[in-house]
């Protein structure tokens, strides 16, 4: 069995090649059981322990099962941590037999980035060229990357909590030729936006739907249980709201909780990551968008085998 480091998941993986493969995973044969989702208690403070299986499905010819394992611990932070951190284990389809063992916190940040730019394929105006990026966290660098692979982004406005860590964070991306600085007010830069992605842990609205623009696209990332919030019930009901899985209508922040509050209804929802790849609809230039993800173990599989596959072939 193989370990496969996070190194040679950056090497093997182009976000041109990831966004296709999850847009074939979806529209494909593919099954995803209920993740586990456990909360695990500790004095002053708590994580999320997920378990993740997938499998493809018979129709597919080189078969493979998996299940990523992720804790989520928020407070991580303050001991120089990573909050999300996992391992995915690769099977072979056939007969169950380990095959690898892949860096998972490396991987998620790669098919989370990848599954929201496939979303903005089809939701995101064609001509988006200013992008916001709410958060300057690990996986910001990645959802700017993915969005700049679908769109032709020309500016991108980088927004913390903490002024200085989005400084150095867009620093560092500019010197890889990325047009990325980061910004004090957001709610100006918003106001300008063609699209904007938020990847945050947030427990209060941060994005206002008042400060959305006709065509914008709204990518909400982060919030991922109910406690969390990243827009505004306002910014929900102002847009066409799609989800990655209908896990999103009861999972994660934003739109289930919009959902369970009644601030907007179930049918305000318009469809699933599935819906877009399979039947992608037609954009009104004007419309605001949202997408929200809680995340879908047939993304981790799809990504998974594309690793493998590309190592492969080096």
């Amino acid at each position: 069995m193989r370990v496969v480091t996070s190194a040679e998941i950056d090497r093997v993986l182009t976000f041109p090649a990831l966004i296709g493969a999850l847009a074939e995973a979806f529209r494909g044969d593919m099954v995803t059981p209920v993740r586990h989702h456990h909360e695990i208690e500790r004095s002053g403070a708590h994580g999320t322990l997920l378990l993740m299986p997938s499998w493809t499905g018979p129709a597919m010819q080189d078969g493979f099962i998996g299940v990523k394992i992720v804790s989520v611990f928020p407070e991580n932070g303050a001991k120089s941590l990573p909050s999300v951190m996992g391992s995915y284990l690769l099977m072979d389809g056939v007969t169950g037999s380990p095959v690898a063992v892949l860096d998972g916190t490396r991987l998620t940040v790669w098919r989370t980035a990848a599954a929201s730019a496939l979303a903005a394929r089809h939701l995101a105006r064609e001509d988006a060229s200013r992008m916001v990026m709410v958060g300057a966290g690990s996986l910001a660098p990645f959802l700017i990357r993915a969005h700049m692979s679908q769109r032709p982004i020309r500016e991108v406005a980088l927004w913390n909590h903490n002024l200085e860590k989005a400084e150095n964070l867009a620093a560092g991306l500019r010197a890889e030729g990325l047009p990325v600085t980061a910004v004090a007010d957001l709610e100006a830069a918003v106001h300008e936006a063609d699209l904007v992605s938020c990847a945050t842990l947030s427990n209060t609205p941060i994005v206002r739907g008042a400060w959305l623009k006709a065509g914008v696209h709204l990518d909400l990332v982060g919030a991922f249980n109910l406690r969390m919030r990243e827009a505004d019930d306002d910014a929900l009901r102002r847009a066409q709201v799609y989800i990655d899985t209908p896990a999103a209508k009861s999972e994660g922040g934003d739109v289930a909780v919009s959902l369970q509050s009644g601030a907007i209804a179930e049918s305000h929802v318009l469809g699933t990551l599935t819906d877009l790849c399979q039947a992608p609809p037609r954009r009104d230039p004007a419309a605001i968008t949202t997408f929200k993800s809680v995340g879908a173990a047939l993304e981790d599989l799809a990504a998974a085998m594309l690793v493998w596959r590309s190592l492969a072939k080096a």
